[in-house]
């Protein structure tokens, strides 16, 4: 992966399904909007691209695909989110913070797909200037999602989650420029974690 080299800053959050990384994104937003950034929100899988579109209906198990071509159809969609949003958002000096980016092909695609072919799919791609990992366990995860009352996706399960965790945890340690939040603490609490770090980085 290369280096951003635009004026503006590229920023990832990663986290389990439930981590919270959502709200803390937004939270993030407001606090660099008051500070006079010009931000762009965004996430993936995007709903802009045709590979986009197949990656909801497999994730609400709506249609079945190999493993192996979801993640070639993810790879597809994050080339047309990052010439389509980010990089042209990125060359304006805008600050662009993503839900989600390769590392979540990483950790939940390593559970059906060798990594080598994981990182070799995504070796091109921009690399985030910073990546906030929102470190929540997996059952308090999985207690949020079934809080929220809707029908669960492809990974929404404890023992995939689980999986999950640990794949986050072996491969987060092969990256630069990614900080670990506690994800267990309160929404304000856990918004604060973020802006301390965020200073050295925008």
């Amino acid at each position: 992966m290369r280096k951003n080299p635009y004026k503006g800053k590229f920023i990832v959050f990663e986290g389990l399904d439930g981590s919270g990384k959502s709200v803390q994104m937004e939270l993030l937003d407001r606090f660099l909007k008051k500070g006079g950034f010009d931000v762009v929100l965004t996430k993936e899988p995007t709903m802009d691209s045709r590979a986009g579109k197949t990656i909801r209906l497999v994730l609400e198990r709506k249609k079945k695909i190999s493993p192996k071509k979801l993640q070639a159809l993810y790879s597809q969609d994050r080339k047309a989110h990052l010439t389509g949003l980010i990089m042209p958002n990125l060359k304006k000096g805008k600050v662009v913070i993503s839900d989600r980016y390769c590392f979540s092909s990483f950790a939940y695609g390593s559970m059906g797909v060798p990594l080598s072919y994981l990182l070799k799919i995504n070796d091109k791609f921009l690399l985030p200037d910073l990546v906030y990992f929102i470190n929540t366990n997996p059952e308090t995860c999985i207690s949020r999602i079934e809080k929220r009352g809707k029908k669960k996706t492809l990974f929404e399960y404890k023992e995939k989650l689980e999986n999950v965790y640990q794949n986050y945890k072996k491969i987060l340690k092969k990256f630069k420029n990614v900080i670990i939040i506690d994800g267990e603490k309160s929404i304000k609490e856990t918004h604060r974690q973020i802006i301390k770090k965020i200073i050295n980085y925008v």
